[in-house]
């Protein structure tokens, strides 16, 4: 068994350069599972974080299985190589859950462990990550037949990750949201809705109550015309540097303090505009699940 202190970033799919630029130096990649020396390190393009993996040698799949069993009881598999291999350990161990998540259920509280094959004979075993759900994949209920498009899901997992969301007669502003996903979910929260778009809703969600849709753009509002808002949501086309000019400007302003934002690029990726909604005071930034080439940027207060 190897225990020298080290930790594994699993990047999402398609984004593992990303993620290696961001915590480099590395020892070694073992497909988009990245593991580097020492304590964990912020790491936005990590998916799920394995905190202090070890090595341990196997002499078979039934020893693969018992050793594993003998730590805990919880475990996912990440099996980019000797996929047959893998399943046939993990079938051998305790089921986990992978039912989808009914939004605003409790995100699972079991200890979740995750273990790959480095090889036929070599296990890298990590018994706590950072993520509760298997590979960091976090999948819901969907509801196919309300809102326009599967953007609300992002809205969904950031707001799951943190563990609270707007409540009845909280004041939302929502900026660039046309068709209106994000604004559809917040309305069905109970939220008080400013939809901000020049271009239109879909009709079913500008029929529903709680919200106001002002067709103007999202850059040229003024946080004073509008007034204190709990939360400023953003799913806005645009390139990070100007979202950051207009986190920035209502930061200033101190009329909202919680703000969930999704950073898109186009193109290479900006980081060093991601760095700096990073070094934001109080913020996290995160690439989930249902985001594309894009972080999700979360501040509280």
């Amino acid at each position: 068994m190897n225990s020298a202190a080290r930790t594994a970033y699993l990047a999402p799919e398609g984004f593992a350069a990303e993620l290696a630029q961001e915590i480099r130096p590395i020892d070694f990649a073992h497909d988009r599972l990245l593991v580097a020396a020492g304590p964990p390190r912020p790491a936005a393009w990590a998916q799920n974080i394995w905190l202090d993996p070890v090595e341990i040698g196997i002499e078979s799949i039934g020893d693969a299985a018992s050793k594993l069993r003998a730590i805990q009881r919880n475990w996912a598999v990440y099996a980019p190589q000797l996929h047959r291999r893998a399943l046939l350990i993990q079938a051998q161990l305790p089921s986990v859950s992978a039912k989808p998540l009914a939004f605003g259920s409790p995100t699972p509280s079991a200890p979740l462990g995750s273990w790959t094959l480095l090889d036929a004979t070599t296990l890298l075993v990590a018994p706590d990550c950072t993520s509760p759900f298997p590979n960091g994949e976090i999948r819901f209920v969907e509801d196919r037949t309300g809102p326009p498009s599967r953007a609300y899901l992002k809205l969904w997992e950031a707001l799951t990750l943190i563990g609270r969301h707007p409540g009845p007669d909280e004041v939302c502003l929502d900026l660039g949201s046309s068709p209106g996903g994000w604004s559809w979910a917040l309305a069905q929260m109970g939220a008080r809705v400013i939809s901000v778009d020049k271009a239109p809703l879909a009709p079913e969600v500008a029929r529903l109550p709680g919200i106001e849709h002002r067709r103007e753009s999202a850059f040229a509002l003024d946080p004073r015309a509008v007034g204190p808002v709990d939360w400023l949501f953003s799913d806005v086309v645009c390139y990070p540097v100007r979202l950051l000019a207009l986190v920035e400007r209502w930061l200033a302003a101190g009329t909202c303090r919680r703000f969930v934002c999704t950073l898109k690029f186009q193109g290479d990726t900006d980081h060093a505009t991601a760095s700096r909604f990073a070094a934001i005071p109080g913020s996290r930034l995160h690439h989930l699940f249902h985001n594309k080439h894009e972080l999700t940027w979360i501040k509280l207060g």
